[in-house]
């Protein structure tokens, strides 16, 4: 089942903001409890947002790059100071490269997750309203570009479910006649995305686009809900900044696995893992209190 996000419904600054921080510090910060934590975050936003079905495709499709990584890391990476082997031509592989190189790939799982989710809140309407005044011609081609792909993907299965109700289609006849069937449906959807395109350039030029003075429309209006929002968003960055300048999401791996111990990680080091779980738990909050209220409302007719 897919749920409606809440988080989706916020200004679109507040989204941009949001994934802005959360990609960046999961590319950047190795610390395992980062990783794990970024992990559980994305994986339930993304079954939130588009279902356990589509979680399981891309873990489906991420799980070969997983492998890869940790097999191919030590190949090349021979650092560390524990041996468990040795390769053929003499090269040792340690413990060190291993980890490192699953790390390595929990991150770049985390990232493509996260962005995912991403392209699922940030809409083309969205990037043409936070783009449109600053760059209006690189936020036309944006919103044009992902407006396109998923309309270039529905038009061609209607056009192949056409060509299969005559017999025309791809998996119809001989190797020959096959290729020949998708030459003519590659040709149809040629056809089609030029007309699409002329009709969108007149549609433009009727609607003054590019006329000085012009005005645009937008449902979206910046209020005091989009504000604590930011203001809460902020303020975490802020504090994990300040804990990654003290070194408290730092974590070594070579040559031995170890925390690294910043100047000032005290006791209150494990509240700057708290702010960054509250970062990036931050949509599933609001989507659980939103949920909680609806079936209280619920509850009481």
């Amino acid at each position: 089942m897919i749920n409606k996000d809440t988080f989706a419904a916020y200004h679109p600054a507040v989204n941009m903001l949001y994934f802005t921080a959360v990609i960046g510090f999961s590319m950047f910060f190795m610390h395992p409890v980062c990783l794990f934590l970024s992990f559980i975050c994305a994986s339930v936003y993304a079954v939130y947002l588009n279902g356990k079905k589509a979680l399981l495709v891309g873990l489906l499709f991420l799980l070969p790059i997983l492998i890869f990584t940790v097999l191919v890391n030590p190949l090349f990476n021979h650092q560390g100071a524990t041996i468990l082997t040795y390769l053929p031509d003499g090269n040792p592989v340690t413990l060190e490269s291993l980890v490192y190189g699953f790390a390595a790939a929990i991150m770049l799982i985390n990232v493509v997750t996260w962005f995912s989710c991403f392209n699922t809140v940030m809409t083309s309407d969205k990037f043409g309203y936070l783009l449109g005044r600053i760059i209006p011609a690189l936020s036309l081609i944006l919103s044009m570009s992902l407006r396109l792909v998923p309309r270039f993907i529905r038009q061609i299965k209607v056009v192949s479910n056409a060509q299969k109700c005559i017999g025309q289609d791809i998996a119809c006849g001989s190797v020959f006649q096959r290729v020949k069937n998708g030459i003519r449906i590659l040709s149809v959807m040629v056809t089609w995305t030029l007309e699409n395109a002329i009709e969108t350039a007149d549609s433009m030029k009727s609607r003054g686009y590019g006329l000085p003075g012009r005005t645009a429309f937008s449902l979206f209006r910046f209020d005091r809900r989009d504000g604590l929002a930011a203001a809460y968003i902020l303020s975490c960055i802020i504090i994990i900044i300040t804990g990654a300048v003290l070194e408290v999401y730092r974590f070594r791996y070579f040559p031995t696995i170890m925390q690294v111990t910043g100047k000032y990680n005290g006791g209150w080091s494990a509240a700057l893992f708290v702010v960054y779980f509250a970062l990036f738990s931050f949509p599933l909050i609001i989507n659980l209190k939103e949920d909680l209220i609806w079936k209280h409302i619920q509850s009481k007719t």
